[in-house]
């Protein structure tokens, strides 16, 4: 089974579109030639991600250390905060799960009603002093 990796970059002093417009071609022809089995490019409004499937760990690992790889990476817009390299699907691929709602903060949020009091004792006696020692008296 393929196993996916992801190279998230983020938009800096220039585009990352601009970026990937430079380096596509290198990226694409360097993974193919080491096994790539799939690829896709995602643009978004902060970045682009650029998804690729390889068969094997080891295929990843020599494509990453390639020089015409380490380049474009070397190359991005934000040299600081604009790079993710990571396992999996990146951001085109979208939640599993849709987001919980959250609750409303202030003047929307509805106070919980106070608990009833209980009207019988529960399983359990409240002990509020036990008895002494008896002493025996003669």
């Amino acid at each position: 089974m393929a196993e996916w990796w992801s190279i998230e970059v983020f938009n800096g002093a220039l585009s990352a579109a601009r970026w990937k417009d430079s380096h596509s071609s290198s990226l694409i022809e360097s993974a193919i030639s080491n096994g790539a089995v799939d690829w896709v490019w995602h643009e978004h409004r902060w970045g682009v991600v650029l998804e690729v499937a390889f068969d094997k760990d080891g295929q990843w690992e020599v494509f990453r250390d390639l020089p015409s790889v380490r380049a474009a990476l070397d190359a991005v817009p934000d040299p600081v905060n604009g790079l993710l390299v990571y396992r999996g699907r990146g951001g085109g691929a979208g939640a599993s799960l849709g987001r919980r709602p959250r609750p409303h903060a202030g003047a929307g949020a509805v106070a919980l009603p106070e608990p009833e009091p209980e009207s019988e004792p529960g399983p359990f006696a409240a002990v509020t002093a036990a008895p002494g020692p008896r002493v025996a008296t003669r």
